[in-house]
């Protein structure tokens, strides 16, 4: 039976209003070397406004998620603050300040961690799972999931044809992050495919393990998600990622390796046991009469540290409605010369990319998230497409409101002790008030209910 006719849409994270550099995430090199610069949240908001933009413009399918709501109270009186918000806020500032600027995080921007996503094609009962990531290595991120979760249910509200889980149990040993180690390999996207899911440890089997930054992911949390989603043990592939490129500030897969359809491009460096990884991929997918190509970029050429400063493959790979594939990198890709040259000898090589798009995420890129960090990938056909919330599809009318909504709401300053500001979070709820007006979610915040 042919497959009915489905798109990937990309679902990206507005970046929220108290976006700040705090350096929150040891492991994640960009974020920790510009921990307490000053950012600027308009400039970051607009920065992913206008990649969605773009690639809407282009014809691909794209989508947009809702900042959550920060700095997150219920965290702070959970940890013993009391009295008004205001007071909560203050008292915060001055005792644990370091608890103040979890609570106020924006990195529920880099979308990539939201949660895992299996299409219809794949999945037992037909429908599209999600899995909202407990994001259980940092307390920051930890405190995400059920707010996610909430948001998603108002996008993919048709319990007939999505199922919303709820994250797996917030333990190290089930250490989810989503979709930033998780890719899907089919030869269109309505078929059905192989589901990739990397790994950083194994928490009760053997194996290596990094010794400098922790890894966030374990191979019990990948394999709980794929029964939780009906996959069978068919098509998926579970795959270690090095520890050494671990500790190299590899802190997820989407930093080494990325996807798309037929395609795998990803460092030489990647995986444990890579040709394995890569002659396990495609005998699933010959199987299913799927031809897969591994695109690996020698060391020689780029190395693990010039992947990691340029986020070469945190990008986006996307086939066009011709069937041409689209790499979405950084502005830094160009800035560095190694990675620059081997972009530019992409298309001497005849390799599956047909092009490279450049876009400026620096505020997001700083704090050690691109192109790939910001965007969720959901698979659907014309139906369960036709079942998603309309307003969230990102269009002329939609990028007119927001870049006005952020030019209403958003400072354009924000340093670290600006976290103090009661101020802040009354910004922040009018602004995310109007927002849920804007795409129709309804009251799906805390402070709205």
């Amino acid at each position: 039976m042919q497959a009915s006719k489905a798109y990937e849409a990309n679902f990206d994270g507005l970046v929220g209003p108290t976006h700040n550099y705090a350096g929150l995430s040891f492991g994640n090199v960009a974020s920790r070397s510009n921990e307490k610069s000053v950012a600027n949240p308009k400039a970051a908001a607009k920065q992913g406004l206008r990649k969605m933009k773009r690639l809407a413009d282009l014809g691909f399918q794209q989508g947009v998620l809702p900042p959550l709501e920060r700095p997150s109270i219920r965290l702070l009186r959970d940890v013993g603050f009391s009295g008004d918000d205001a007071s909560v806020i203050a008292r915060a500032a001055r005792e644990a300040p370091e608890l103040l600027a979890a609570a106020s995080s924006a990195s529920a921007m880099w979308t990539a961690n939201a949660a895992t996503v299996s299409p219809s094609a794949d999945t037992e009962d037909g429908r599209v799972h999600f899995t909202p990531a407990n994001l259980a290595a940092k307390l920051h991120r930890a405190i995400e999931h059920g707010e996610t979760r909430r948001s998603l249910g108002a996008i993919f509200a048709d319990e007939a044809r999505f199922r919303i889980h709820h994250a797996l149990p917030g333990t190290p040993a089930l250490g989810d992050e989503g979709a930033a180690n998780h890719t899907r390999f089919a030869r269109e996207y309505g078929d059905k495919g192989v589901e990739f899911f990397v790994y950083g440890k194994s928490e009760y089997g053997q194996g290596p393990q990094p010794q400098r930054y922790p890894a966030r992911q374990t191979l019990e949390a990948s394999r709980a998600v794929a029964r939780l989603h009906g996959l069978s043990n068919d098509a998926t592939v579970f795959a270690q990622q090095s520890p050494d490129v671990i500790d190299a500030g590899v802190f997820h897969n989407d930093v080494i390796a990325v996807g798309n359809r037929t395609t795998l491009f990803c460092h030489e460096r990647a995986f444990v046991d890579q040709h394995k990884v890569y002659d396990e991929l495609r005998t699933k997918l010959d199987a299913l009469g799927t031809p897969f190509t591994a695109l690996e970029v020698p060391e020689s050429e780029v190395s693990v540290e010039d992947a990691v400063s340029s986020y070469l493959f945190n990008s986006q790979l996307l086939s066009s409605t011709d069937g041409r594939q689209l790499l979405i990198v950084p502005q830094e890709c160009r800035e560095n010369a190694r990675v620059a040259a081997y972009l530019d000898s992409l298309a001497s090589r005849k390799t599956p990319i047909d092009e490279v798009l450049v876009f400026d995420l620096r505020e997001s890129m700083k704090n050690g998230g691109g192109p790939a960090c910001l965007r969720l990938r959901v698979v659907l056909d014309e139906a369960e497409r036709a079942a998603v919330n309309a307003r969230v599809w990102m269009n002329d009318a939609l990028f007119t409101q927001l870049d006005a909504w952020i030019d209403r709401h958003y400072r354009d300053r924000l340093a670290p002790a600006d976290l103090a500001d009661p101020k802040l979070l009354a910004e922040s709820r009018a602004a995310l008030d109007e927002l849920t007006t804007i795409l129709g979610l309804g009251a799906v915040y805390d402070f709205q209910r």
